[in-house]
Protein backbone atom coordinates (compact mmCIF):
# COMPACT_ATOMS: atom_id res chain seq x y z
CA UNK A 1 0.00 0.00 0.00
CA UNK A 2 1.16 3.70 -0.58
CA UNK A 3 0.52 6.38 1.73
CA UNK A 4 -2.39 7.81 -0.90
CA UNK A 5 -4.13 4.91 0.34
CA UNK A 6 -4.29 6.49 3.93
CA UNK A 7 -5.27 9.83 3.53
CA UNK A 8 -9.08 10.57 3.02
CA UNK A 9 -9.62 14.25 2.44
CA UNK A 10 -12.27 15.92 5.09
CA UNK A 11 -15.53 16.75 3.13
CA UNK A 12 -15.67 20.24 4.86
CA UNK A 13 -19.17 21.62 5.25
CA UNK A 14 -18.47 25.33 3.54
CA UNK A 15 -18.06 24.88 -0.07
CA UNK A 16 -16.49 27.68 -2.37
CA UNK A 17 -19.88 28.15 -3.85
CA UNK A 18 -20.66 29.42 -0.81
CA UNK A 19 -18.10 31.55 -0.81
CA UNK A 20 -18.77 32.92 -3.86
CA UNK A 21 -22.43 33.39 -2.95
CA UNK A 22 -21.51 35.25 0.34
CA UNK A 23 -18.72 37.47 -1.26
CA UNK A 24 -20.66 38.30 -4.97
CA UNK A 25 -17.45 37.30 -7.01
CA UNK A 26 -15.48 34.34 -8.73
CA UNK A 27 -12.43 33.47 -7.06
CA UNK A 28 -9.57 33.23 -9.91
CA UNK A 29 -6.45 32.42 -10.22
CA UNK A 30 -4.87 34.77 -12.39
CA UNK A 31 -1.80 32.89 -13.97
CA UNK A 32 0.81 35.71 -15.20
CA UNK A 33 4.22 34.27 -17.10
CA UNK A 34 6.85 35.70 -19.35
CA UNK A 35 10.69 36.07 -19.63
CA UNK A 36 12.44 37.28 -16.38
CA UNK A 37 11.87 41.30 -16.73
CA UNK A 38 8.95 41.35 -18.79
CA UNK A 39 6.87 43.15 -16.22
CA UNK A 40 5.05 39.77 -14.58
CA UNK A 41 5.84 41.46 -10.99
CA UNK A 42 5.15 44.78 -11.90
CA UNK A 43 1.91 44.14 -13.56
CA UNK A 44 0.48 41.49 -10.71
CA UNK A 45 1.25 44.11 -7.89
CA UNK A 46 -0.56 46.76 -9.99
CA UNK A 47 -3.62 44.38 -10.64
CA UNK A 48 -3.83 43.28 -7.20
CA UNK A 49 -3.76 46.89 -6.11
CA UNK A 50 -6.98 47.98 -8.09
CA UNK A 51 -8.40 44.55 -7.03
CA UNK A 52 -8.33 45.02 -3.32
CA UNK A 53 -9.29 48.70 -3.57
CA UNK A 54 -12.26 47.56 -5.22
CA UNK A 55 -12.84 45.00 -2.16
CA UNK A 56 -11.53 41.80 -3.36
CA UNK A 57 -9.74 39.57 -1.58
CA UNK A 58 -6.31 38.79 -2.87
CA UNK A 59 -2.75 37.43 -2.52
CA UNK A 60 0.30 37.63 -4.75
CA UNK A 61 2.64 34.55 -5.06
CA UNK A 62 5.34 35.77 -6.36
CA UNK A 63 8.74 33.50 -7.81
CA UNK A 64 11.24 35.19 -5.43
CA UNK A 65 9.09 35.15 -2.46
CA UNK A 66 8.04 31.61 -2.95
CA UNK A 67 11.93 30.61 -3.47
CA UNK A 68 12.69 32.27 -0.34
CA UNK A 69 10.47 30.08 1.58
CA UNK A 70 8.29 26.94 0.35
CA UNK A 71 10.58 26.46 -2.42
CA UNK A 72 14.12 26.91 -1.64
CA UNK A 73 14.69 23.22 -1.66
CA UNK A 74 14.57 23.01 -5.41
CA UNK A 75 17.40 24.03 -8.12
CA UNK A 76 16.92 25.72 -11.29
CA UNK A 77 16.74 22.10 -13.28
CA UNK A 78 13.43 21.17 -15.66
CA UNK A 79 13.13 18.85 -13.15
CA UNK A 80 12.89 20.99 -10.03
CA UNK A 81 11.40 23.58 -12.40
CA UNK A 82 8.50 21.03 -12.88
CA UNK A 83 8.26 20.84 -9.21
CA UNK A 84 8.21 24.03 -8.69
CA UNK A 85 5.01 25.52 -10.63
CA UNK A 86 3.57 22.07 -9.12
CA UNK A 87 3.34 23.06 -5.72
CA UNK A 88 2.80 26.57 -6.38
CA UNK A 89 -0.72 25.26 -8.30
CA UNK A 90 -1.35 23.34 -4.94
CA UNK A 91 -1.17 26.37 -2.97
CA UNK A 92 -2.79 28.42 -5.88
CA UNK A 93 -5.66 26.02 -5.78
CA UNK A 94 -6.77 26.52 -1.81
CA UNK A 95 -6.37 30.07 -2.45
CA UNK A 96 -8.76 30.06 -4.70
CA UNK A 97 -10.92 27.87 -3.27
CA UNK A 98 -10.46 29.98 0.15
CA UNK A 99 -12.29 32.98 -1.95
CA UNK A 100 -9.02 34.77 -2.48
CA UNK A 101 -8.17 36.14 -6.66
CA UNK A 102 -4.57 34.37 -6.45
CA UNK A 103 -2.14 36.37 -8.66
CA UNK A 104 0.96 34.11 -9.54
CA UNK A 105 3.97 35.79 -11.50
CA UNK A 106 6.24 32.92 -12.61
CA UNK A 107 8.43 32.35 -15.55
CA UNK A 108 6.89 29.11 -15.70
CA UNK A 109 8.13 28.23 -19.37
CA UNK A 110 6.70 25.40 -20.24
CA UNK A 111 3.66 24.86 -21.92
CA UNK A 112 2.84 21.70 -20.59
CA UNK A 113 3.60 22.76 -16.78
CA UNK A 114 1.07 25.36 -17.19
CA UNK A 115 -1.55 23.44 -18.57
CA UNK A 116 -1.10 21.37 -15.61
CA UNK A 117 -1.60 23.89 -13.64
CA UNK A 118 -4.74 25.16 -15.23
CA UNK A 119 -6.44 21.51 -15.23
CA UNK A 120 -5.54 21.21 -11.23
CA UNK A 121 -7.28 24.00 -10.56
CA UNK A 122 -10.30 23.98 -13.73
CA UNK A 123 -10.37 25.52 -16.64
CA UNK A 124 -13.25 28.14 -15.19
CA UNK A 125 -10.79 29.35 -12.70
CA UNK A 126 -7.75 30.28 -14.53
CA UNK A 127 -6.16 32.71 -16.61
CA UNK A 128 -3.17 32.94 -18.45
CA UNK A 129 -1.68 36.25 -18.64
CA UNK A 130 1.30 36.27 -21.36
CA UNK A 131 3.52 39.46 -20.76
CA UNK A 132 5.09 39.36 -23.94
CA UNK A 133 8.52 41.34 -23.92
CA UNK A 134 11.30 40.65 -26.53
CA UNK A 135 14.28 39.20 -25.02
CA UNK A 136 16.60 41.70 -25.80
CA UNK A 137 14.23 44.52 -24.37
CA UNK A 138 13.89 41.85 -21.32
CA UNK A 139 17.94 41.92 -21.00
CA UNK A 140 18.66 45.48 -21.45
CA UNK A 141 16.03 46.25 -18.45
CA UNK A 142 17.74 43.68 -16.38
CA UNK A 143 16.60 44.72 -13.21
CA UNK A 144 18.17 41.90 -11.46
CA UNK A 145 20.94 41.48 -13.09
CA UNK A 146 20.24 38.07 -13.84
CA UNK A 147 21.03 38.27 -17.52
CA UNK A 148 24.76 39.49 -16.88
CA UNK A 149 24.98 36.41 -14.75
CA UNK A 150 23.29 33.73 -17.08
CA UNK A 151 25.54 35.55 -20.16
CA UNK A 152 28.99 35.09 -17.41
CA UNK A 153 28.05 31.12 -17.10
CA UNK A 154 27.26 32.09 -13.45
CA UNK A 155 23.44 31.08 -13.65
CA UNK A 156 22.93 27.79 -15.62
CA UNK A 157 19.68 26.58 -17.06
CA UNK A 158 18.44 30.47 -17.35
CA UNK A 159 15.26 30.93 -19.53
CA UNK A 160 16.01 32.54 -22.29
CA UNK A 161 19.69 32.17 -22.57
CA UNK A 162 20.63 28.53 -21.59
CA UNK A 163 17.00 26.93 -21.58
CA UNK A 164 14.10 27.57 -23.56
CA UNK A 165 10.74 30.22 -23.11
CA UNK A 166 7.40 27.88 -24.65
CA UNK A 167 5.50 30.70 -25.39
CA UNK A 168 1.54 30.47 -24.90
CA UNK A 169 -0.22 29.46 -27.80
CA UNK A 170 -3.55 30.70 -27.08
CA UNK A 171 -3.07 32.62 -23.63
CA UNK A 172 -6.30 33.86 -21.86
CA UNK A 173 -4.50 37.70 -21.98
CA UNK A 174 -1.82 38.90 -23.52
CA UNK A 175 -0.23 42.18 -23.19
CA UNK A 176 3.13 43.65 -24.35
CA UNK A 177 4.82 45.39 -22.07
CA UNK A 178 7.73 46.90 -24.07
CA UNK A 179 4.68 48.52 -26.74
CA UNK A 180 2.65 49.81 -24.36
CA UNK A 181 2.79 51.61 -20.90
CA UNK A 182 1.90 49.89 -17.21
CA UNK A 183 -0.95 51.75 -17.26
CA UNK A 184 -2.43 50.78 -20.86
CA UNK A 185 -1.27 46.93 -19.97
CA UNK A 186 -3.24 47.26 -16.25
CA UNK A 187 -6.30 48.43 -18.12
CA UNK A 188 -6.25 45.63 -20.35
CA UNK A 189 -5.96 43.39 -17.72
CA UNK A 190 -9.31 45.03 -15.62
CA UNK A 191 -11.43 45.07 -19.20
CA UNK A 192 -10.64 41.32 -19.33
CA UNK A 193 -10.43 40.10 -15.96
CA UNK A 194 -13.41 41.89 -14.32
CA UNK A 195 -15.97 40.09 -16.43
CA UNK A 196 -14.32 36.69 -15.06
CA UNK A 197 -14.75 37.53 -11.43
CA UNK A 198 -18.83 38.41 -11.63
CA UNK A 199 -21.42 35.71 -10.77
CA UNK A 200 -24.24 37.87 -12.68
CA UNK A 201 -24.87 35.72 -15.98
Amino acid sequence: MSISDYIIPHNHTVKKSDRVNKYGYRSQLIWFTGLSGSGKSTLANALEVHLFNKGFQTYILDGDNIRSGLNNDLDFTDQSRKENIRRIAEVSKLFIDAGVITLTAFISPFIEDREAARNLVGEENFVEVYVECPLEVCEARDVKGLYKKAREGKIPNFTGITSPFEEPMNPDIKVNTSENSLEVCLSQLIEKIMPKLSIKE
